[in-house]
């Protein structure tokens, strides 16, 4: 059973920046992937990131360019880094870890509130 725990949110303006974080309590190398996941008020989850063991990334169209994803395996912890942030990236994020089934394993999450 692996926990995870997000950190890093908050309150942001327009345009500005935030970094989150999500420590594992397992070796991320044990994951075929890490990402993350937001979901909107009244919305239903959806993708943000992701990162491969081999480093590989994706992001949703609506992130592409804005948000950045990596992971420290010697920390044990994958980052989201957040830059021009938009009133619509308002939401709970989500931190994820992946088996090599592809069953993902999930946090609690954290509060990603931008004002215009």
């Amino acid at each position: 059973q692996v926990r995870l725990v997000e950190s890093g949110g908050g309150l942001v303006q327009s345009g500005g920046s935030l970094r989150l974080s999500c420590a594992v309590s397992k070796s991320i190398s044990s994951f075929s992937a890490m990402a993350w996941h937001r979901q909107a008020s009244g919305k239903q989850r959806a993708f943000a990131a992701s990162i491969t063991t081999g480093d590989s990334t994706n992001y949703a169209d609506s992130v592409q360019r804005r948000f950045t994803v990596s992971r420290d395996n010697a920390e044990k912890a994958v980052y989201l880094e957040m830059n021009g942030q938009k009133p619509e990236d308002t939401a709970d994020y989500y931190c994820g870890a992946a088996d090599f089934s592809w069953r993902y394993s999930w946090g609690q999450g954290t509060q990603v509130t931008v004002s215009s």
